[in-house]
């Protein structure tokens, strides 16, 4: 069995640097908890999208195991639109309510679900029977976990906690259950 540890990133201030955007103390504070939840897990390998918000919840974990935290570029988030939205709730939920639809510039459900899920089985096939951390963001795990269970959509992304840890253990490539750790005090 392989195990898969998505962690949500922790709490960061809205910035357009998607890439440099470093977590709020908050967001520290959550991290350190994130990396006493993951400790007990006996994680052999940590990944990340290269945004600084999801490396910094995780580089915790990475530290304690003397590792480096390896870079996967498709593990980032998906890009909505590159024209600012002025209800961002809304234009999520309409690539939610049809997986093909992509606002100016953005990535549809259907192709940030297809990356997401790439990098998934890569990791998968890579690293089996191993247990595996992988810092992300909100939507695009959302979408990789809807791949493998329909029950994961809008409303499930829509109440994920920032940050957010779900184990999802596989046998091979399918999909044997999923755990959710992190609970908010």
């Amino acid at each position: 069995m392989t195990s898969l540890y998505f962690v949500r990133h922790a709490h960061s201030f809205y910035t357009p640097d998607e890439l440099g955007r470093p977590l709020s103390d908050r967001g520290f504070a959550d991290a350190t908890i994130v990396n006493e939840i993951l400790k007990a897990e006996k994680i052999d390998i940590v990944l990340s999208s290269p945004y600084k918000r999801a490396i910094q919840t995780i580089e915790g974990v990475a530290a304690q195991l003397g590792k480096e935290v390896i870079i996967i570029e498709e593990f980032k988030e998906r890009l909505l639109t590159t024209s600012p939205v002025t209800d961002f709730d809304l234009a999520v939920a309409k690539v939610w309510e049809d997986f093909s639809f992509f606002w100016d510039g953005g990535e549809s459900n259907k192709d940030a679900q297809k990356r997401g899920v790439d990098a998934t089985y890569t990791v998968l096939d890579k690293y089996a029977d191993k247990n595996i951390v992988i810092g992300t963001h909100g939507n695009i795990m959302a979408l990789i976990m809807n791949h493998f269970d329909f029950q994961y959509d809008f409303t499930f992304w829509k109440n994920l906690d920032m940050p957010n840890v779900y184990k999802l253990t596989f046998d091979g490539r399918g999909l044997r259950g999923v755990n959710r750790l992190w609970n908010r005090l």
